[in-house]
C-alpha cells in the first residue's frame, strides 16, 4: 500500500485513543496529519490540508445527521478524498443507507474485527462499498430475507395463475380505490361489471372452497398480501 494521508473524524477520545493505534501498529503507511473531535475542527484541519483518506464517525456530539452531511460535503467539494465511515451506529440501517447515498466508499461498524488495514487498503485501491464482517452479515441477512420474500411472491404468481390486471386490480384495492376508480384507470380495459366477477374469480383461487362465502374486498386483498401476490412494501398507485 502506497503511503496515504488521513484525518480522523472521532468525538470520544478513548476511541479516538485506540483508532489511532490502529493506524500506528497496523497501517505504518498512513500519516495522520490530526484527528477532528467536531465539523469545526474538521473542516479547520481541510483548509490546512487535504487528506487521501478521512475515517469519519457519524455519531458526534450526540447527533447522527452531522456524520452524513459531513460526508455529503467532502463528496462534492472534494471528490478525490475517499470517506471510509467507522461507527458505532450498529442498528441504525437507515443511517447506513443515507451515509452511502452521501458518497461514502465504505462503512466499518464498531464491532467484530473493527478496523482492519485490509479494509483501509481496499478503500485507498479504489473500491466502492467496503465493509466489515458485522455489517456484511446483516446485509447478507436482508438480502436473503428479499430473494425468499420475492421467491414466495413468484411462486404464488404461477401457483394462482396471476396476471397483470389481477395483479393491478389487488393493487388498487389494497390502496383503497373503488371499482369504478380501478375501472377509470388508464391500464384497466374492463369496466366495473367484468371487475366485479374477477374479484369473484380471485375469491375462487385464493381461498379454499369451504372459505370462500362472505368474502369481501378487504379480506380478499389481506389474502393476496399474505400470499405476497402483492407487496406492502411496494403498493403503489398507477398512473391515472
Amino acid at each position: 500500500m502506497e503511503p496515504f494521508k488521513v484525518i480522523i473524524v472521532e468525538d470520544v477520545k478513548l476511541e479516538l485513543k485506540g483508532t489511532e493505534e490502529i493506524f500506528r501498529s497496523d497501517i505504518p503507511e498512513a500519516e495522520v496529519l490530526g484527528t477532528a473531535m467536531n465539523e469545526g475542527e474538521l473542516w479547520a484541519l481541510m483548509r490546512q490540508q487535504l487528506p487521501d483518506l478521512l475515517l469519519l464517525d457519524l455519531g458526534l456530539g450526540g447527533s447522527t445527521t452531522v456524520g452524513v452531511d459531513i460526508c455529503r460535503q467532502v463528496h462534492t467539494k472534494y471528490p478525490q478524498v475517499k470517506v471510509l465511515i467507522f461507527t458505532g451506529e450498529i442498528l441504525n440501517e437507515r443511517l447506513w443507507v443515507d451515509v452511502l447515498a452521501a458518497g461514502a466508499d465504505g462503512i466499518i461498524l464498531k464491532t467484530g474485527e473493527l478496523l482492519t488495514r485490509n479494509d483501509v487498503r481496499l478503500v485507498m485501491d479504489g473500491r466502492r462499498l467496503v465493509f466489515n464482517q458485522p455489517i456484511l452479515e446483516k446485509i447478507v441477512a436482508r438480502f436473503k430475507k428479499s430473494v425468499i420474500s420475492e421467491t414466495r411472491r413468484t411462486d404464488a404468481v404461477i401457483d394462482y395463475d396471476i396476471d397483470e390486471y389481477d395483479e393491478r386490480f389487488l393493487r388498487h384495492l389494497a390502496l383503497g380505490y373503488t371499482k369504478d376508480m380501478i375501472a377509470a384507470l388508464k391500464g384497466m380495459p374492463f369496466g366495473v361489471k367484468s371487475l366485479e366477477k374477477r374479484q369473484v374469480d380471485l375469491v375462487n383461487r385464493l381461498f379454499p372452497e369451504n372459505e370462500r362465502n362472505g368474502v369481501n374486498a378487504t379480506r380478499l386483498v389481506v389474502r393476496a398480501l399474505q400470499l405476497r401476490i402483492i407487496d406492502l412494501d411496494h403498493l403503489k398507485a398507477d398512473d391515472e
